[in-house]
């Protein structure tokens, strides 16, 4: 009993030791009031590392303060007290006292009670704090597993207004929110799961054996898929200096103190010590980071998956040498938080896109909160069945747009919660608000319901009214082209078909004309009736008119250009005989130049 105290005073320091530069982040989620008006407003409350918080939705209940059994100590049944809402009714959020007992015998007992959740006051001004499960070893956990409602714990200021308003009979209408709990940035959530090897640590460690059993399915399926990002990391501490000697440190640290494990049995006579735990999970990271999964039969594991054993324990190094190994110094740097998240100090921890989960190790509530970290519209098949999330959009399609005839709807189903938003239809995108109208618009409306616009069939024939800047009904219809286009009677109106002899049948969207005898044909662009015969006859008499007329304007052209060439032969010839002899209109006129040859 001495040595286990010991080792328990000393474990006690490692964590302080921590302590002294460690971070520690509560998380968080919403709490908006909604009457009476004198508590409108949005606050924070702290979640419970128990129970199922609602990751990516929310939840609307009625504040309940009871009379009795204030700090919900006690099952609610030994004052014939129930929280049950009634069908129709809004459920009940119990607020009680924090004090006198622990916090999941709280939440316990509420649940038992019929309440939907509980909210936890504070008892003292103090910044939130994250309610935690009791130690093993100080109550018997058997229920822990089996806590389902959300639970939060709200400030004492906040908490003595609810109460103030229910004692002055308010009803005090609430919404609990953890849409915004878990970041939500794109298509991939990137998880890790913080633990040790170890598997003798009592029921909490038999419910995280069975988390990972049921879990692994699921997790396999997303990961191939390429939805999450899966990493194992492994929770060490290290020995302060002046303990370095000790027994408790040499058998639950290797490395000479700088990498420990808490002894599985709290035993260090007996069974498995803690540096055997810190070497499995070595082991583990190792074979991790070699992209495939008690020495010997690890060993077999390693060889029968095809790995290098050599590389694994050159991984490793030696664990009694007095130096860093850099693999566990990473997985010590990494416990330290960054950013949004604080230091990994609860074992075992989840975290979900670098914000650690809180609530109980159950398969479909770490799905729940893995599918929180989904942007809207991204998220896998899975986080959209039954099981999982509601379905908004089923009931009055979401308050969405929607065109029934078409089956065409605004609403999208999310796990997070229903979009209103336009969808896109046979490449068309839609345009409008997404909860009062949706319409087309461009070159391609008219292949979606028709652009809203009128459209008929009748004995074969399909006219439309839908024309690329709106509705406008077809040549031979008359209406607005939304909600009706007539035929036009263009026989009874008198508008086609009128000439002498011409018969007119009205047809739908058109009309026949023909004419009377055989011998007529009806020219339907000048609306007359012409005879085939004589249309035959002046077409060849117009033809050899054309023909003849071309000839002689060939001859007489031929005679033109003949005429022209010989006169101007002519006037060249006269003029170079004009120079050696008279011509008969230059006699006397004959000039001798003298040198010429």
């Amino acid at each position: 009993m001495g040595a286990k105290m010991l080792w328990i005073s000393v474990w006690v320091l490692f964590l302080l030791w921590g302590s002294c530069w460690g971070r520690f982040v509560v998380e968080k989620n919403s709490l908006k009031v909604t009457s009476p008006e004198s508590l409108k407003g949005i606050y924070e409350c702290a979640i419970g590392n128990f129970g199922v918080p609602q990751y990516g939705g929310t939840m609307v209940g009625i504040v309940a303060y009871p009379k009795d059994n204030q700090k919900a100590c006690k099952g609610f049944r030994d004052f014939d007290i129930s929280f049950k809402s009634k069908p129709g009714g809004f459920p009940t959020f119990l607020l009680v006292d924090r004090g006198d007992c622990y916090f999941t015998a709280k939440a316990w007992n509420a649940q038992n009670a019929g309440a939907a959740a509980i909210l936890v006051a504070d008892n003292k001004v103090e910044p939130l704090i994250t309610m935690d499960t009791p130690e093993e070893e100080d109550t018997k956990a058997d229920y822990l597993q089996d806590i389902t409602i959300p639970s939060a714990l709200i400030s004492k200021s906040f908490g003595d207004s609810l109460k103030k308003a229910i004692e002055n009979g308010d009803m005090v209408s609430v919404n609990l929110d953890w849409r915004e709990s878990l970041p939500h940035p794109d298509d991939r959530v990137e998880y890790e799961f913080w633990t040790n090897s170890n598997d003798e640590c009592g029921p909490k460690c038999d419910s995280q054996v069975q988390f990972v059993k049921n879990f692994k399915g699921a997790a396999q399926i997303m990961e191939k898929k390429g939805y999450t990002q899966f990493t194992p990391h492994y929770i060490t501490w290290y020995c302060p200096e002046a303990f370095l000697l000790s027994k408790q440190c040499k058998s639950q640290c290797i490395n000479r103190g700088r990498y420990c494990a808490p002894d599985p049995e709290q035993d260090f006579s007996k069974g498995y010590d803690g540096k055997d735990v810190v070497i499995q999970n070595l082991r583990q990271v190792c074979l991790f980071q070699e992209k495939k999964y008690t020495k010997e039969c690890a060993e077999e594991v390693i060889k029968s998956l095809g790995i290098d054993l050599k590389k694994i324990n050159k991984c490793m190094g030696d664990p009694d040498a007095d130096e860093e190994n850099p693999v566990l110094k990473a997985e010590q740097d990494a416990q330290i938080g960054k950013d949004s998240r604080g230091d990994v100090t609860i074992l075992p921890t989840l975290v979900i896109n670098n914000r650690q989960y809180r609530g109980k190790l159950d398969k479909t509530a770490v799905l729940k909160a893995i599918c929180a970290g989904f942007q809207e519209t991204t998220e896998p098949a899975v986080c959209l069945s039954e099981d999982i999330q509601t379905n908004e959009c089923l009931e009055n399609n979401g308050g969405c747009w929607q065109d029934k005839a078409s089956n065409i709807t605004a609403c999208k189903d999310t796990f997070r919660g229903r979009l209103c938003e336009c969808p896109v239809v046979k490449g068309v995108k839609l345009v409008g608000d997404g909860y009062t109208h949706c319409e087309a618009s461009g070159s391609g409306r008219c292949e979606i319901n028709n652009g809203g616009c009128w459209k008929k069939t009748h004995e074969g024939k399909t006219y439309s009214a839908c024309v690329e800047d709106g509705c406008k009904c077809p040549p031979g219809f008359k209406g607005d082209g939304i909600n009706k286009c007539e035929d036009v009677d263009e026989c009874k109106d008198k508008i086609a078909c009128q000439c002498s002899g011409c018969k007119c049948k009205n047809t739908w969207g058109s009309y026949e004309c023909s004419c009377g005898g055989g011998d007529l044909l009806y020219m339907k662009e000048h609306d007359t009736c012409i005879s085939k015969t004589a249309s035959t006859e002046v077409g060849w008499s117009f033809l050899w008119v054309i023909l003849f007329g071309l000839v002689i304007a060939g001859v007489g052209g031929y005679a033109i250009y003949k005429y022209r060439i010989r006169s101007y032969m002519d006037s060249e010839i006269r003029a170079i005989m004009a120079q050696y002899m008279p011509l008969d209109n230059q006699e006397g006129q004959i000039h001798v130049h003298h040198g010429d040859i």
